[in-house]
């Protein structure tokens, strides 16, 4: 993209955030780069950019998250293009490409940023109030430009692959002939712009007092979120999908930057919160304990479009939505620490949700609950019932989401109101659990520490199991005992948040899990209600879908683009 055409846009973004009830009309010459460098705010404008093509899902695909193109959720409107990632319409001239678009825009938005306009002083402002603020903030622009670029390029190389790096402002024709480079070149890139800037970017904005121009400039990239990024880069390079000769350094590697991040959250006093729940709802861009980096929403960005998705149908609005699965629902234990299939675990096929994990309760909505608080009889979910089939949009699964929904929520045409929805892209359970699955492969073992790892993967797990008031996980297990027990428990506590579709990916385990997709068939007999699982689909699965397919018009106009294997 030329620098004359990227200053436009920012132009017009500006303009669009600055209009006010008095609209003053001047003429700029914008293609002219020392307009922009006059003014911080101007400056500031690319920031904002960057930080608008951070990644979220609430609803993708026309109301479908990416959960749904996996083995944790089933949305409820047949034909949903989110159906197409296991129908067979998924093609590179039907690429699902939008974070490919999304993420070089944000990359040349860094470029430019780094390449063209540092070093600036804006001296026509000097003696502004806030001047000594904003060329605090300004200065730190150039360190949360170069986390946002790795982090872009994070999102696509473990989507694609190899993919283009480009780190420097190019014009569009020098852009689009540049090859691919490995997968082993974007990690590293992404680790050393990591190691680089994790001691100069603003540590803490919380701390800043009054260098900190208003309580929305803290939710910016800080130290942690430079770690957190550098620790999740490092497991995905260490996993089967990249890693296909299993090197264990690269998991000695990414266990040393999974411990780096904990340190340095502990070092902060971070734990994690008591009530789960509180991550996920509007306000969670307070929490300074467990919450690292979370993509905030704008002023105007508060609705319950989430919400009318994903309440349960029944509802005045409501669409059914993002249903969770059985293969989820079964993933949670009972409160002893068994699993279902345990025979001395106490499960009760016919009373299924009775003494299960209480984070059971915290993400999914299941027959005979109350949910949402507008909702103001309990959920029937069995065949004919008020909130299921053969009712339009019904569960196919037998359940409903509750995560990131605020029930506080009225989506009816009387008294509706609406909360924002800020999505979490690290939090401190992640880490302790990317941890746990660095030491394991680097040991071998659940339960071993070394003298530069002094925590086990075991310690690491129990912490998360401490919080959803689960056992912590027996002695003894093998190696291929403790890796199932690993992953269930990631299935759990990460669900919804965007890692599932790439988890099973990068282990390369999706034929295990991504091609039965269960429910829970729920009858009711008078007073007797009957509750009996069962086969919802049979999902296909081709192995050239661990990576997604370029689209097929960016290899048209680049000139080196090849295409990813299979497609």
């Amino acid at each position: 993209m030329k620098l004359k055409h990227i200053i436009i846009s920012a132009l017009a973004l500006l303009a669009l955030a600055s209009c006010n009830d008095k609209m003053n009309y001047h003429e700029y010459k914008v293609d002219d780069a020392d307009y922009i460098k006059e003014m911080f705010g101007r400056v500031g404008g690319f920031m904002t950019t960057i930080y608008s093509d951070l990644d979220s899902d609430f609803g993708n695909y026309s109301g479908a998250m990416l959960s749904s193109a996996t083995d944790e959720s089933v949305y409820s409107h047949p034909g949903n293009q989110v159906e197409d990632f296991y129908n067979g319409a998924w093609s590179p001239s039907n690429a699902k490409g939008s974070l490919w678009t999304t993420c070089y825009h944000g990359i040349s938005y860094c470029n430019l940023l780094l390449d063209e306009f540092q070093g600036l002083t804006f001296p026509d402002y000097s003696l502004d109030k806030d001047y000594l603020k904003e060329m605090f903030q300004y200065n730190n622009y150039q360190w949360e430009a170069r986390w946002a670029r790795a982090y872009f390029y994070f999102l696509l190389v473990r989507q694609y692959g190899d993919v283009p790096l480009k780190i420097n402002h190019l014009d569009a024709d020098d852009s689009n002939n540049l090859p691919r480079a490995s997968a082993d070149e974007v990690f590293k890139f992404i680790d050393d712009e990591c190691a680089a800037i994790k001691d100069t970017i603003i540590p803490d904005y919380n701390s800043l007092g009054n260098m900190l121009l208003s309580m929305a400039e803290s939710g910016r990239a800080n130290n942690l979120a430079v770690l957190a990024l550098r620790a999740r880069a490092a497991l995905y390079h260490a996993s089967p999908l990249f890693n296909p000769s299993g090197d264990k350094e690269l998991w000695h590697q990414a266990a040393l930057r999974c411990k780096e991040a904990i340190d340095a959250c502990r070092g902060r006093s971070m734990s994690l919160v008591k009530d789960y729940m509180s991550l996920f709802q509007s306000d969670n861009y307070k929490d300074t304990k467990e919450i690292i980096f979370a993509r905030r929403q704008n002023s105007t960005s508060s609705n319950n479009n989430f919400e009318r998705y994903n309440f349960p149908i029944g509802m005045e609005n409501a669409g059914g939505g993002n249903c969770p699965t059985q293969n989820l629902v079964d993933a949670f234990e009972m409160t002893n620490g068994k699993a279902i299939t345990d025979a001395d675990s106490g499960y009760d096929p016919q009373n299924p949700y009775a003494n299960r994990d209480r984070r059971l309760s915290w993400i999914v909505a299941v027959n005979g609950e109350q949910w949402p608080n507008s909702n103001p009889n309990p959920l029937e979910i069995f065949t004919g019932g008020a909130n299921a089939e053969p009712i339009a949009y019904a569960t196919p699964t037998g359940y409903y989401l509750k995560k990131y929904c605020n029930p506080a929520t009225v989506i009816g045409a009387t008294g509706a109101n609406s909360f924002y929805h800020n999505w979490v892209i690290f939090r401190l359970a992640e880490l302790y659990l990317n941890y746990a699955e660095a030491m394991l492969n680097y040991t071998g073992s659940g339960y071993e520490t070394t003298s530069d790892l002094n925590m086990s993967a075991a310690a690491a797990i129990n912490i998360v199991r401490t919080r959803a008031g689960q056992p912590n996980l027996p002695e003894g297990l093998n190696s291929s005992d403790f890796k199932k027990k690993y992953e269930n428990e990631r299935f759990v506590e990460l669900a919804f948040e965007g890692h599932r579709f790439f988890d099973v990916r990068r282990w390369k385990e999706a034929p295990e899990y991504f091609v039965n997709i269960r429910k829970m068939v729920i009858t009711k007999n008078g007073e007797q209600v009957t509750y009996t699982p069962a086969t919802l689909e049979t999902r296909s699965w081709n192995d050239k879908m661990y990576f997604f397919p370029i689209p097929q018009s960016e290899i048209q106009k680049a000139g080196n683009l090849t295409q990813n294997p299979g497609w």
